[in-house]
Order: C-alpha cells, then sequence, then structure tokens
C-alpha cells in the first residue's frame, strides 16, 4: 500500500512525531514562496503542509497508516496534489477526508508573526519563549510537578529527578504561534529555592543532626528523616562533635548516569542546660571531669 505522504516530507513510516515536525519544518523553510522564488515552491510548500496536516496528527496519521494513497482515488498524494490545481486549498480537503483536528496551514503569510534577521535571510520564526521557573529544594531532588499559567493557559509541568540550579527543561509546543508553522516550545531555567536543613554538592547531599551528649557518649539509636525515607541511625559509642556518617543512595539521582549519590550526615552533640543536671552528679562532674 502506497504511502506518499511519508515521501513527501521525506520521512520513513517508522518516523516518530518529533521527526515529523523536525522534516516538515526544514521543508516549509525551503520551500516557502518568502523565500524561495521559484515557480514549483508555491505548489510544493502547499503540498508539504497538507502532508503535514495528516502526518502531525495522531488520529489522522493512524487512519492513513490503515487506508494509504487509496483515499485519493487511486492516485499517489503527489498526483493527486497537482491534480487539484490552484485556488484549491489542500487542506480543507484533507480535513473534509479525516474529520476536524489541527486547524491547518494556508499557502503563504505569517498572520505578523516576526522573525530573527528576517525571513529573506533564510530564518525560520523562533517560536520558543524562554522563562525561569522556581522550584523547592526538595522537589528538585525527589521530581514532581509544578502548575504554571502562561498566555492564559494553565498546565503541569514536570520536574525531574535530580535536576539541579540553572539547568533547563522543555515543555513542547507551549511557546508562541505563527501560521504556516508547528508551535513553538517553553524553554525554563529552573532557580532551586536553598533549604534550611539541607545543602547539596554534587550528587551529595548534607544534612546536621542533633544528637544528645548521652547517646554520644554511650551510644545509641537517632531517627533521622531524609527526603525519601525515614532511616534509624546507628549512634557509636564515644562519638566526636562534628563526625560525619555516610548513608548510600540516599543523594541525588545523577541524571546521566541514573546512579544516585550519598547523604552525608554531620553529628552535632547537643549540651544539657546545666540547671538541668542534678546537684550531685554537677559536682562528680566538677570534680572528675578532664580540663
Amino acid at each position: 500500500m502506497a504511502k506518499s505522504l511519508y515521501e513527501t516530507l521525506g520521512v520513513s513510516e517508522s518516523a516518530t512525531q518529533a521527526e515529523i515536525k523536525k522534516a516538515y519544518r526544514s521543508l516549509a523553510k525551503k520551500y516557502h514562496p518568502d523565500i524561495n522564488k521559484t515557480p514549483e515552491a508555491e505548489e510544493k510548500f502547499k503540498e508539504i503542509n497538507a502532508a503535514y496536516e495528516v502526518l502531525g496528527d495522531e488520529e489522522k496519521k493512524a487512519q492513513y497508516d490503515q487506508y494509504g494513497d487509496s483515499m485519493f482515488g487511486g492516485q499517489n498524494f503527489h498526483d493527486f496534489a497537482r491534480g487539484q490545481g490552484n485556488g484549491v486549498d489542500l487542506n480543507d480537503i484533507l480535513r473534509n477526508m479525516f474529520g476536524g483536528g489541527r486547524g491547518g496551514f494556508s499557502g503563504g503569510g505569517f498572520g505578523g508573526a516576526s522573525f530573527g534577521g528576517g525571513f529573506g535571510s533564510g530564518y525560520e520564526p523562533d517560536l520558543d519563549i524562554e522563562a525561569s521557573l522556581t522550584v523547592d529544594f526538595k522537589t528538585a531532588v525527589v521530581g514532581g510537578k509544578k502548575s504554571i499559567t502562561l498566555n492564559g493557559e494553565s498546565f503541569d509541568i514536570k520536574i525531574p529527578q535530580g535536576i539541579a540550579n540553572g539547568q533547563k527543561i522543555r515543555a513542547k509546543e507551549k511557546g508562541k504561534k505563527a501560521q504556516g508553522f508547528p508551535r513553538g516550545d517553553l524553554i525554563l531555567t529552573i532557580n532551586v529555592n536553598e533549604d534550611s536543613e539541607y545543602t547539596r554538592d554534587g550528587d551529595d547531599l548534607y544534612l546536621k543532626v542533633d544528637v544528645p551528649l548521652y547517646t554520644a557518649f554511650f551510644g545509641g539509636k537517632v531517627e533521622v528523616k531524609t527526603l525519601y525515607k525515614d532511616v534509624t541511625l546507628k549512634i557509636p559509642q564515644d562519638t566526636k562533635q562534628n563526625q560525619k556518617m555516610r548513608l548510600k543512595e540516599l543523594g541525588v539521582l545523577n541524571r546521566k548516569t541514573k546512579e544516585m549519590g550519598s547523604l552525608y550526615i554531620t553529628i552535632n552533640i547537643v549540651l544539657p542546660k546545666l540547671d538541668t543536671i542534678p546537684s550531685e552528679l554537677v559536682e562528680i562532674m566538677r570534680e572528675k571531669l578532664p580540663h
């Protein structure tokens, strides 16, 4: 079964939506009549737009994958498109074949959209929007969602686990619109708020944990709430102030290697107030403690 819509965009039948979009944008820039002044450019541009009208829509693409060029009366799409002649909107024909869907594209003009460097210099419109997004420390470490509103549209942004301050994420098709081109993307630079308890160094986290003097002297257990789960920390006898302990795989996910960093605990020994200690013990301490 012929599949000439794919030939029109120069992609394989197994192409992803991202590959189809990339091919379309490249061809649309090449054949747009404002750039390409050859006689056949306008018809080629209409044909490219009409092909993307189908393949760029998941539901229409599924129908076309099932029936192929048999939908064009036995012709392949190239012959079908040429046979329509001037004054016929191929997008309207395809919408009638496949039902509603995307708004379609016209053969000329860009509805007032501005283009970096001028369209005559060969640039396509920059429809991406760049902005910043502030997230709390825990969300940056463990991941989550952030609801935002842009140009009257509200949607959720997925915050990937382990993202660092200054890194960027891309929200597909949440950017600006311009007639004749797919919608741009929203590119967000992440700002991570500092935390009152945790600090981060690369893939490792650092946390100070209070330990009573008794536990530091004689050993025991302390409950610690990490960003992932509660753990019981075993304190050895004769633990010193600022002594460090390492908890593996409770740090930050490395987004490239997919390995977890460590959580480093710094012991902070909490001394009791002198007036809370029995007087006889105070006297013994006064006499016996090294000084």
